[in-house]
């Protein structure tokens, strides 16, 4: 029996010890609110598989790891040739109108308001329609990446 309440005590130490350390990382992380129509953002250029005509803004986290929030600005008809990601992509259109093309399934037309979500490493395409700029909300789980082409 004072072997199981050795085993009990240092378990819930363990325990304890784990929600003060979980605690204090989470605690170090900070809150985000962010305006993506202010003038201030901070726009930088996409990868180089896309064309001119495309922008990107780093919303939260860092690209080179997980966990990165993103907004892409793309040009009224700027096409986005076939390319993929290490990481799925949920994916939110705030402005505009976005033809998606994903490997063997359907074309659709996103608005501003709709969700998708792209599964890692599927090839897709894209196309900026209308006469206005396509913004759209990027959450990967992975870092950022993106090759052109299919995945081997």
């Amino acid at each position: 029996m004072e072997t199981f309440y050795k085993y009990t005590r240092t378990t819930f130490f363990i325990i304890l010890f784990s929600l003060f350390t979980s605690y204090d990382s989470v605690a170090q992380e900070h809150s985000v609110a962010i305006n993506i129509h202010d003038s201030s953002m901070e726009w930088g250029a996409c990868p180089d598989i896309i064309p001119n005509g495309c922008n990107v803004a780093i919303l939260q986290g860092d690209p080179t790891k997980a966990n990165t929030d993103a907004v892409f600005k793309f040009q009224p008809n700027t096409d986005i040739p076939e390319h993929w990601h290490t990481s799925a992509e949920r994916m939110i259109l705030i402005q505009g109108e976005m033809t998606v093309t994903y490997e063997g399934e359907d074309s659709r037309i996103l608005k501003a308001g709709y969700y998708a979500y792209g599964p890692s490493k599927k090839p897709h395409t894209a196309k900026c329609n209308g006469p206005e700029p396509c913004l759209l909300y990027v959450g990967f789980i992975k870092p950022v990446d993106a090759f052109a082409g299919k995945p081997e």
